[in-house]
């Protein structure tokens, strides 16, 4: 997929930009109004994230001239600014989706998906309720992690990143995803927090625990 990020804030910018590359999508950036159209329209697309405070031209324009230029790109609007007036607004002069920051990673990916399938006519996969691989399942309703049957305590943190295992499992996941997946874009990409609750969810989920794959220099994968 192809993805153009229109973001003048350098460290938001680089976190979302790493982020989706590292799940093997090409994102070009641009910190201005003015760029952002002249990408737009030179450059073929499938989903456009835009950010509504730029310098120059302001998102709203730069949404409302792409659309009189009959670019029919998806575009995904990013904002602080997340008053329904603003809402109604950005999608009045041709959002297809609005996201308040912060936000959680895993909802922009799943809203990029959703938009790319809407305009492609994909349909929209099921999400489990229940979820097994190998002798690992999670509930999502309770909660509840199990391991051969026998229940596991697990703190919040290590319960959503066990859940982002299971639900990419045999795939790649670098540290940068993990880190704005489990802990947002306030985190900062240097620390080893995610190498620490690695090992811990290793060790409280035992035997299963030697299926989650360290990639080094890459990341992690869950056989």
């Amino acid at each position: 997929m192809n993805i153009l990020l229109v973001e003048d804030e350098v460290r938001v910018a680089d976190f979302i930009r790493r982020g989706l590359a590292a799940d093997g999508w090409s994102v070009d950036h641009v910190s201005t109004g003015e760029d952002a159209l002249e990408q737009a329209t030179s450059n073929g697309y499938d989903v456009i994230l835009l950010d509504l405070m730029l310098p120059g031209i302001q998102g709203k324009d730069v949404c409302r001239k792409l659309r009189a230029r009959s670019t029919k790109t998806p575009i995904l609007m990013l904002t602080a600014l997340d008053s329904p007036e603003e809402k109604v607004e950005g999608l009045k002069v041709g959002a297809d989706d609005y996201l308040p920051k912060p936000f959680d990673f895993d909802e922009l990916v799943a809203r990029i998906e959703a938009l790319h399938r809407r305009a492609t006519g994909y349909a929209a996969d099921a999400t489990e309720t229940h979820l097994t691989s190998g002798a690992l399942s999670f509930d999502r309703a309770s909660l509840q992690v199990q391991v051969h049957g026998t229940e596991v305590q697990l703190s919040k943190k290590e319960r959503d990143l066990l859940l982002l295992f299971m639900t990419n499992s045999g795939r790649v996941l670098s540290r940068e995803r993990i880190l704005n997946a489990v802990w947002g874009l306030n985190e900062d990409p240097l620390t080893n927090v995610v190498d620490v609750y690695v090992g811990r969810l290793r060790r409280k989920i035992g035997s299963e625990g030697k299926r989650i794959v360290t990639l080094r220099n890459v990341g992690y994968r869950m056989n």
